[in-house]
């Protein structure tokens, strides 16, 4: 299970958000604590003035709204009677317990998530101190809950699906059937809340998996100058549909100004992160001898890592971007290290791929010795030449000293010379 708590300063925008989802069938108000009566036949304003006569004892506090998400695996299946029981237990935990709030189940991703939507200002008008409740009280009633229930662990957990975001669905979106903001609106919520970039270059990496991209607008607009961002929905070209949405009218308004403060925090959060995408990238390496771009490429995305190189206009790969789906982290090669940059990456590649066989992974090969038969060559066959005469040769041997016959041989030349006198012959 995987929580998130966020301050707000306004209930309103939270209830809007929750109950749009309701209407569109993409949520359903799963439990309501701390309200009297019938909650299904409440409307929006009467929801609403149930959280602002508490906010009302105490106008000094601004930041007064609370926004809780509770994520699980894709491989908890849990029923809504284990819901509740789940985010009623969360919420004694965390001191909220006798806080009013609302519980909205929502159906737009892979995996089972609910929305908590409540305020911090207590009955007898004194605020609830909210500073590092994630890692004092949130992160030890996570690990709790993950006992009890049998809850596939944040930590160390492995998911069936690492993404858990719905790309958005441009035929849809473009067409009208579902409406562009709220699309963008799940989708950037959903990257906000779950992964840890540390620049808009990051963020739009991970964006981009899902058909959406945040902009700055041109060097020289009026936007650029303010600090605007606009977020639009893009295709496969990576062209702009559709009419872009800007930030500020976005839930949990993800401005520009608002990402930097994200951006300073996942510095610190991504670092634990780094070493297991390096051992990744390495681990695809030792499979090959010799290794292509495309192969590469697709032996990280088994391990649910996609790798992006950047390219100029000019066709120039000036960059590369690693983004860890299954730790919910994106890091530039330069980042990682040298050794992990566009420029070492792309030495690294071959034109062809040649795996690294079974036997040669052993430390120490065989040393044959130099004269041992090689038994692994087929035997060679050769045909030998015609026998030719060489006359000259001959002709020279007839001039030789013959050499010292030796041993037998001088008593058998001995005979064959007396032999031959016998016959009256000269020599």
């Amino acid at each position: 299970m995987v929580t998130r708590f966020v301050n707000g300063k306004n209930i309103r925008g939270m209830l809007h958000y929750n109950e749009n989802k309701v209407a569109a069938g993409e949520a359903r108000l799963l439990l309501a604590s701390g309200f009297a009566g019938d909650i299904d036949k409440f409307n929006l304003e009467q929801k609403l003035q149930r959280f602002e006569h508490l906010t009302m004892l105490n106008t000094r506090v601004k930041t007064n709204a609370v926004h809780i998400t509770l994520n699980f695996d894709e491989q908890d299946k849990l029923s809504n009677e284990v819901l509740q029981q789940i985010t009623l237990s969360y919420m004694e935990k965390i001191g909220f317990g006798d806080q009013p709030y609302l519980v909205y189940k929502h159906n737009d991703a892979a995996h089972t998530h609910v929305h908590i939507a409540t305020i911090n200002i207590k009955p007898d008008g004194n605020r609830i101190d909210t500073h590092g409740i994630g890692w004092k009280l949130s992160e030890p009633a996570r690990i709790a809950l993950e006992k009890e229930y049998a809850l596939v662990q944040a930590k160390g957990r492995k998911n069936s699906n690492t993404l858990n975001i719905k790309p958005a669905n441009l035929e849809k979106a473009i067409y009208g059937k579902t409406p562009t903001k709220r699309t963008i609106t799940n989708i950037v919520n959903a990257v906000i809340g779950s992964y840890k970039f540390t620049s808009l270059a990051e963020f739009n990496a991970i964006l981009k998996q899902f058909n959406v991209i945040a902009d700055r607008g041109g060097e020289n607009t009026m936007m650029r100058e303010k600090g605007g961002l606009i977020y639009s929905l893009i295709n496969d070209k990576g062209e702009e549909v559709g009419i872009p949405i800007k930030a500020s009218a976005i839930y949990n308004k993800p401005t520009l100004a608002n990402l930097q403060k994200e951006f300073d925090k996942n510095i610190e959060r991504r670092k634990q992160y780094k070493d297991p995408l390096k051992e990744a990238i390495e681990r695809v390496f030792k499979q090959y001898d010799a290794i292509t771009k495309n192969t590469f490429i697709a032996e990280l995305q088994k391990q649910h890592v996609n790798v992006v190189f950047r390219v100029n206009e000019q066709g120039y790969t000036y960059g590369i971007t690693y983004i860890d789906n299954h730790n919910k982290t994106v890091f530039n090669g330069s980042d990682l290290g040298k050794v992990y940059s566009a420029k070492a990456i792309l030495d690294r590649f071959s034109t062809k791929d040649k795996q690294v066989k079974p036997e040669l992974k052993k430390e120490h090969k065989p040393i044959l010795k130099r004269n041992a038969p090689n038994t692994t060559q087929q035997p060679k066959t050769y045909l030998k030449p015609p026998q030719q005469t060489n006359y000259l040769s001959l002709a020279l041997a007839k001039y030789q000293p013959e050499a010292a016959p030796s041993g037998p041989r001088k008593k058998k030349k001995r005979r064959s010379k007396e032999k031959e006198q016998d016959q009256g012959l000269d020599l």
